[in-house]
């Protein structure tokens, strides 16, 4: 019979379909040195999936208020005096000249000018878009915290009946 890596049979223990009993008895056969890998490597990609996520939830944010700006200046009437962010802490004095337009910046430094409903559209379906990934991110990283929490409980049992060490 063929070894099998420590990535082949944690990616066999993560995607059984029959639950946590048929991972937890993939686990068992594994030597300590896996399992000690497969802990480390669940609970690393745990971690960059949190930070996926993190990165979502500001993208998320930022799209919201931005989609909430739009709408600000919609109400606003032409020739109005406004202060416009450059940064998120530096305003410069402006008049606004054109409230049925907007640049929207689609990434790598590229804008496109859009009218202001399809300005909000834009923000809208990105925002769907985002929590749509957000969720399903949920699904994979609670997967993949139960692999990681699965591992650590084998792992610590095998230890246990390996008893101390003199």
């Amino acid at each position: 019979m063929a070894k099998e890596s420590c990535e082949d049979r944690g990616a066999m223990a993560a995607s059984k379909g029959g639950g946590a009993v048929v991972r937890v008895a993939e686990m068992e056969k594994m030597s300590l040195e896996h399992l000690k890998s497969l802990k480390e490597q669940s609970d690393l990609e745990v971690n960059l999936l949190q930070d996926s996520l993190n990165n979502i939830r500001t993208a998320t944010a930022r799209l919201e208020i931005a989609s909430n700006a739009l709408q600000d200046l919609s109400l606003r009437p032409q020739g109005k005096k406004m202060l416009v962010p450059l940064t998120a802490s530096l305003y410069v004095p402006g008049t606004l000249e054109d409230a049925d337009n907007v640049l929207v910046d689609v990434g790598t430094g590229y804008f496109i000018e859009k009218t202001m409903s399809e300005g909000r559209d834009y923000c809208e379906r990105k925002i769907n878009l985002l929590k749509s990934n957000f969720d399903q991110l949920i699904e994979v990283a609670s997967k993949t915290k139960s692999v990681a929490d699965e591992a650590g409980m084998v792992l610590q049992a095998r230890l246990r009946q390996a008893g101390p060490v003199s």
